[in-house]
């Protein structure tokens, strides 16, 4: 009885879908009026402005809609009535644009499924019987990194809260050192180097499968550091499910990428990636589509030997490997917490050819493995995929974006066959009802406009590679993204941001002969001038911001300190102790603030201390020494510590339990007016910095001649 009211309900919504699909369709290709229009953009954008005022997910799926429907509206329009097909040049820059618009709008569809039903996925207890735990390889690749960069990961991993016996660890060093080769056998654990090294990391990774036989793999790059309970919050989910592959957690960064760092907006602003790992992923994961990152992963070692390892084929071999997985039949899961931190990118030419590998390989997947087509995947994994694909195809489009209001002024070409009312009547209610649903969709994972900024930075730099992908998938190779460098002076990196300048010059003219033909020009074409000028402004901003992103900041530490906030003890030679709060640590030492400032003056600057810290595993000691004290506040450095003073270390602070998602839930909003000033704010930096190099620049080219 319960099976029949079940399908009878299902029945019943399946017709209502389909009406609601018939209303949806009628309200897309109804003609109206310009007044008639007009009214309905108002009540729209009203309707829009009130449903915001009120939380909950049910609104929030009602924006989406309204978004889609305005959007569906709007790209009509651009196809009934506004495209030009019988003039040339004016009918290419006329379907130029409107393709790149129809690339904007089916991504805006397949992001909002995507993310539209976040799963919220929670921890599960793993069994009281520890005998019941399953054996963990940790495989940590590496390939040129730096030692101190390395060893971080090593002790974190070795600090894992999780059965030594079931535990083993792994350094797969591609580079062959012996100083690796020694820290790994003075540290108790595996080490692995190939005589060749085909296929990268996947190759090298491979490589270790073939001597490793734990029952799951946990996967990190050399620089992401395991919290201590990393094991023990992902591991219950593979005992509970057996069909689960992977399990994929956020990477997290404790250092500031080349956007947070030349823009100083490290932990004030969501950084680039937290989009993707704060909601893009959690809500894949309710369509059984998270997929593999590369690091900060989980998978069961049956699984990845069915599909025959890493996937090899393409240069972004963690996705491939995941959709394998997929058609396979097996599933994945994404828990949102994040549960290690490593280091950003340091400089934005790295942060770009870092995204370029990630392009090229994302378009590869698509060309060869195609998610749309074959077996094994449901609907809905095809649309996340392809969703992910997709998003990497942004270069072509962002450059006609650029471009396309400066074609009318330099060019007097027409792009949009409509009156400038008609104009109005459909694209402002269109942005603006996508700008605001947008912020409240996105929330404290990415505030507005800061996306024009990232792709407008890398949509020069991408679109060549994916456009060879897209034709020649076979071609390209791994590139190894550079990690623990150090930045001694600021500088302008010429060779990444010529397009940038060559963009502004360009803009800055089009304002220009804009300007005068606003004067010059009379009616209709002078209106629809004014608007190009208005798009031109706006694309103006957006380039000054990616030329102060072009300007590299100063970074003179090896290690990043990290601001922290919990409890520690101060303790002399001669016993006496003294309570004080950690308020940040490096690799190299930790400032404090004793919580009694009469404390100071029994402290001799020049004496070495113990700094005891509380961790999940008792009390840690520091041997430590004094250089600097102001106040109650003081500077610590490290002193030489034993291979078990090191893990107690890395144990208290880097893999430190929740102490990152900390870091995120200190994140605010976005506030739509807020976050488009700041931007105005950091484009006319932009400019007024980029004409201080080019004139030193001018300057010292100069001297240099005589």
């Amino acid at each position: 009885m319960i099976l029949k009211n079940k399908e009878i309900l299902n029945k019943i919504l399946l017709v209502v879908a389909i009406l609601l699909c018939f209303v949806f369709l009628s309200i897309v290709e109804q003609p109206l009026g310009f007044y008639q229009q007009i009214l309905f953009s108002i009540i729209i954008c009203i309707a829009v402005i009130f449903l915001n005022l009120f939380k909950g997910r049910m609104i929030t799926l009602i924006l989406m809609g309204v978004g889609i429907l305005i959007s569906s509206r709007y790209l009509w329009w651009r196809y009934s009535s506004s495209v030009i097909l019988n003039e040339f040049p004016d009918c290419l820059f006329s379907v130029t644009l409107l393709t790149a618009e129809t690339y904007a709008w089916f991504v805006l569809l397949l992001g909002y499924f995507q993310v539209c039903f976040p799963l919220n996925r929670e921890s599960i207890p793993l069994p009281e019987n520890k005998e019941e735990w399953p054996i963990v390889d940790i495989l940590i690749p590496t390939y040129n990194e730096p030692f101190t960069v390395v060893k971080n990961t090593v002790y974190g991993a070795l600090a894992l809260d999780w059965p030594k016996d079931k535990l083993h660890i792994w350094i797969l060093d591609d580079g062959a050192r012996d100083e690796f080769r020694k820290f790994a056998n003075e540290s108790g654990i595996y080490y692995v180097a190939r005589e060749t090294h085909e296929h990268a990391k996947a190759g090298n990774i491979n490589n270790a499968l073939k001597i490793a036989n734990g029952e799951f793999v946990a996967i990190f790059d050399c620089d992401h550091i395991p919290s201590v309970s990393f094991l023990k919050k992902t591991m219950g989910w593979f005992i509970a499910d057996k069909k689960l592959s992977m399990l994929q957690t956020p990477h997290h960064f404790f250092s500031p990428d080349p956007f947070e760092r030349n823009l100083g907006q490290f932990r004030q602003k969501p950084n680039e990636g937290h989009l993707f790992y704060g909601l893009i992923q959690n809500g894949t994961d309710t369509w059984n589509a998270s997929f593999f990152c590369g690091s900060c992963a989980i998978i069961r070692r049956s699984a990845l030997d069915e599909v025959g390892g890493i996937a090899v084929e393409t240069v972004t071999e963690d996705a491939h490997t995941s959709l394998r997985l997929h058609r396979a039949g097996y599933s994945s899961a994404y828990l949102r917490y994040p549960l290690a931190a490593g280091l950003a990118t340091e400089t934005l030419s790295a942060h770009i050819g870092q995204r370029i590998r990630w392009a090229r390989g994302m378009i590869q997947i698509l060309r060869i493995d195609n998610p749309l087509l074959g077996k094994g995947l449901t609907l809905s994994q095809r649309l996340c995929y392809l969703s992910s694909m997709m998003h990497f195809l942004s270069g072509v489009p962002r450059l006609i974006f650029l471009f396309a209001p400066l074609c009318p002024i330099f060019f007097s070409v027409n792009l949009i066959e409509a009156s400038v009312a008609d104009i109005m009547s459909y694209v402002l209610p269109y942005l603006f009802v996508i700008i605001l649903t947008n912020s409240r969709v996105q929330g404290k994972y990415r505030h507005s406009f800061w996306n024009e900024i990232y792709e407008m930075v890398l949509a020069w730099y991408i679109t060549l590679p994916t456009l060879v992908a897209l034709l020649a998938p076979a071609k390209g190779r791994f590139n190894v993204t550079a990690k623990g460098g150090l930045i001694k002076n600021k500088f302008v990196d010429w060779r990444i941001s010529y397009p940038y300048l060559i963009f502004a010059i360009l803009n800055v003219i089009g304002l220009i002969i804009g300007i005068v033909n606003v004067y010059s020009l009379q009616g209709h074409i002078a209106i629809l001038n004014f608007f190009c000028l208005i798009w031109l402004f706006y694309n103006t901003i957006i380039i000054g911001a990616t030329l102060a992103v072009s300007i590299e900041q100063k970074q003179v530490r090896f290690s990043p300190r990290i601001d922290v906030s919990f409890k520690g003890v101060i303790q002399l030679e001669d016993g006496r102790s003294y309570p004080c709060s950690v308020l940040d640590f490096s690799e190299g030492g930790l400032g404090v603030i004793l919580d009694n400032i009469s404390d100071v003056k029994n402290i001799v600057k020049t004496q070495r201390l113990s700094l005891y810290l509380d961790d999940s595993n008792g009390k840690c000691d520091i041997p430590v020494e004094i250089v600097h004290a102001y106040n109650n506040k003081i500077g610590l450095k490290i002193m030489p510590m034993s291979h078990e003073q090191n893990v107690n270390y890395v144990r208290a602070t880097f893999s430190r339990d929740s102490l990152w998602q900390e870091w995120n839930d200190k994140i605010k909003r976005d506030n739509i007016l807020k976050s488009f000033i700041e931007i105005c704010f950091i484009s006319l930096k932009g400019y007024c910095n980029m004409v201080f190099y080019i004139l030193r620049t001018l300057k010292g080219s100069s001297k240099s001649q005589f």
